[in-house]
């Protein structure tokens, strides 16, 4: 997304013409394929440096500090709208029904993704932070809006669209700012730093539960946006970038016309239209299928995000050594066949309790992998507009993946098994796309893609 902050193109090619080409082999022959300024190379291309000086990685190492935090807040009271979700739907909209409540989250996620290229393009032309200072400021004033709502439109409009605009300011910055501080292990700086989200979103559903039941709805809210506005003040002060800043075109057509590129989109495309529901329902399923009090019934979705901090961590440093796209591929088919064969028959706490630990560990994975495997089949001047097109075109499906899994229990009286086979069957479709990508990268069984 923001790559071209890292390296200009002159100084790559200096260096590579400084140094030999590596000998290919079947692990890395997939890299073969790839254009020589790829932003992502191989652990021993020659193309980038690997010898920072010790201020230069203090610098980097702050710098996942303050994206973590920044994702802490951000992201994983994203993760947290499922407490959100069965809040509203007994409480301030009980006269609505799911797919209506649903709404809200899914503007969340659509605003989120959509946003991502024009965020992109701020931080290549400004850099973290007046970007990141906008989004903090934002989010202190969503969600106290959120806390003085009453109508559906209130919420739809802080929460929902204001809220997701906050998110996609902290986010894409603070990973991005990540990306220009390492090379090597650039895919396990950023499992680190995105492993904030998945704890956010265990932090924040148990807060927001215990005090909704203390101090009340508002004074709740109020609370999240007191700890989420410390958060964003340390990631303020560390979150830095290195390189120079460059203004990038706002759309690129020219990534459309890249049938790697494309299938992975469509793929994502799919994924994302299923990925998202168990975090909105499955709170509601635990109190309606499972018989866990609505006291308890919360805990599983902290526990499904816990699951994902672990999702976010250890593929992202097994892709570094694996290949990017060899874990991209079955995280998804795996997360999706989670859904068919262990969500669907899913009627004990415990049973609830396993889904959640390994469907928050595959999704996480998902999440934390896609956007490296984007930056290894682009060109280095392309990334920027590449993951801004990639999120355009996913936040359609993020948009009505809730809406459409409401519709479905409504439509079947209460009934999950149409979702739930509806979002696990289009993970699993969409990961067939993805792995058409990777032969076409490289056919070889064994290579590091």
């Amino acid at each position: 997304m923001t790559i071209n902050s890292i390296l200009s193109i002159d100084d790559v090619e200096k260096q590579a013409s400084r140094s030999p080409s590596p000998e290919p082999s079947i692990a890395t022959g997939a890299d073969e394929h790839l254009n020589r300024h790829s932003a992502l190379q191989p652990p021993d291309g020659p193309l980038l440096p690997t010898k920072t000086g010790s201020s230069d990685r203090w610098s980097g190492w702050l710098t996942v500090f303050g994206a973590f935090l920044a994702l802490f807040c951000s992201f994983g009271q994203l993760n947290a709208f499922g407490t959100y979700q069965s809040w509203y739907s007994n409480h301030q909209l009980s006269l609505y029904p799911p797919s209506s409540i649903s709404w809200i989250g899914s503007l969340q996620l659509w605003t989120f993704f959509f946003m991502g290229g024009p965020v992109g393009r701020l931080f290549d032309a400004y850099g973290p932070s007046p970007v990141m200072f906008f989004g903090a400021l934002l989010l202190a004033f969503s969600m106290l809006m959120t806390s003085i709502s009453t109508h559906y439109y209130e919420f739809l409009l802080f929460q929902g669209f204001f809220f997701g605009l906050s998110v996609a300011s902290l986010f894409y910055p603070s990973l991005a700012a990540v990306s220009t501080h390492f090379d090597k292990y650039r895919g396990s700086a950023l499992g680190v730093a995105a492993a904030g989200s998945g704890i956010g979103g265990v932090v924040y559903p148990i807060m927001l539960r215990q005090l909704f039941s203390r101090v009340g709805y508002a004074w709740t809210v109020r609370a999240s946006t007191l700890l989420s506005v410390a958060c964003c003040l340390v990631s303020l002060v560390t979150v830095k970038s290195k390189g120079r800043k460059k203004c990038t075109a706002w759309i690129d057509v020219k990534v459309f016309k890249d049938g790697c590129f494309m299938l992975l989109a469509i793929g994502s495309f799919f994924i994302c239209l299923g990925i998202f529901t168990p975090f909105f329902y499955i709170t509601s399923y635990a109190e309606d299928r499972a018989f866990i009090s609505d006291k308890t019934a919360f805990y599983v979705l902290s526990v499904m995000n816990a699951g994902g901090v672990f999702g976010r961590i250890a593929p992202a440093i097994l892709s570094d050594r694996m290949g990017r796209f060899n874990l991209l591929i079955p995280a998804a088919f795996f997360a999706g066949l989670s859904c068919l064969t262990f969500w669907m028959f899913a009627n004990t706490p415990v049973a609830v309790m396993a889904f959640a630990v390994v469907y928050g560990f595959l999704s996480g994975a998902f999440i934390s992998v896609v956007t490296p495997c984007v930056a290894q089949i682009s060109d280095i001047s392309e990334i920027g507009s590449r993951l801004g097109a990639l999120y355009t075109l996913i936040s359609i499906p993020s948009l009505v993946g809730g809406p459409i899994a409401g519709a479905l229990i409504q439509y079947q009286r209460g009934s999950y098994t149409a979702m739930i086979g509806v979002s696990g069957a289009s993970m699993v479709f969409g990961s067939f796309f993805i792995l058409f990508c990777r032969l076409k990268l490289n056919r070889e069984i064994c290579a590091k893609v």
